[in-house]
């Protein structure tokens, strides 16, 4: 039995893979339908960390399972490429945030190719497209409409160097933790989701939910929860 080179062999495959479209999915089947999502992943300039793959091996251990079972599976694949890092990165390179993060996207592409994922490359998509984001522009008018989003005075985080606010998880010991930045607590205007106006309806999902203490647990804290920050908005909702 000869040796095992990952080199070669994962090459082989994965080219077999890409140009049979193996992990192809019609729209149109008459196998059981299966959804499996990925949180989309930040694309930084520094690549994927092991905890990307982490989840990323692990859910597409159960994509491969269930289309073996006989399932239509839907494994996509995207970028959650709004963010403040990718700004910053643009000023120190001279360069728009487009060309950076499409430089990012393409490293993370790689890479997670590398590993051989069995996404359906053909549905990628960027929450900085705007063929992505007209839809979530289109969401908040329709919330805004409802009277479920509006502006009020909120206590935020506010970095006077970046000039921008930043959530809770950004700040430990009163810094940005990215760059050391010094931040301040702010009342400033904020758009916020009236997420509350459907709290009455989270006890019942709850009965009916399928996932577990997990699920049950997310439902209690979506009730309970006072505020969340909105980063790439830069702008806070309560819930």
């Amino acid at each position: 039995m000869g040796s095992y080179e990952p080199s070669e062999i994962e090459r082989k495959w994965q080219e077999r893979w890409q140009t049979e479209r193996a992990f192809s999915v019609p729209s149109i089947s008459d196998k059981p339908k299966y959804y499996l999502l990925d949180m989309f992943p930040y694309p930084s300039g520094h690549g994927l960390h092991v905890g990307h793959l982490k989840g990323y091996v692990a859910s597409d251990i159960v994509a491969r399972y269930k289309r073996m079972r006989g399932y239509n599976v839907l494994h996509p694949m995207g970028w959650d490429s709004f963010g403040l890092p990718t700004e910053r990165q643009a000023e120190k390179d001279g360069i728009s945030p487009q060309r950076v993060t499409s430089r990012n996207i393409q490293t993370f592409k790689r890479q997670l190719n590398l590993i051989g994922v069995s996404y359906d490359w053909e549905r990628e998509l960027a929450t900085s497209d705007p063929t992505y984001y007209r839809w979530t522009q289109w969401i908040f008018s329709v919330l805004f409409e409802r009277g479920l989003a509006y502006q009020a005075d909120v206590s935020v985080n506010w970095c006077p160097a970046l000039g921008t606010v930043v959530a809770n998880e950004e700040v430990r010991d009163g810094v940005y933790i990215d760059t050391g930045d010094a931040v301040e607590r702010r009342t400033m205007k904020q758009w916020l989701l009236k997420i509350t106006a459907y709290a009455d309806r989270l006890p019942r999902r709850r009965r009916v939910a399928r996932g577990g203490e997990g699920v049950a647990a997310q439902l209690d804290w979506a009730i309970r929860r006072c505020a969340c920050s909105l980063r790439r908005s830069r702008s806070a909702c309560l819930i």
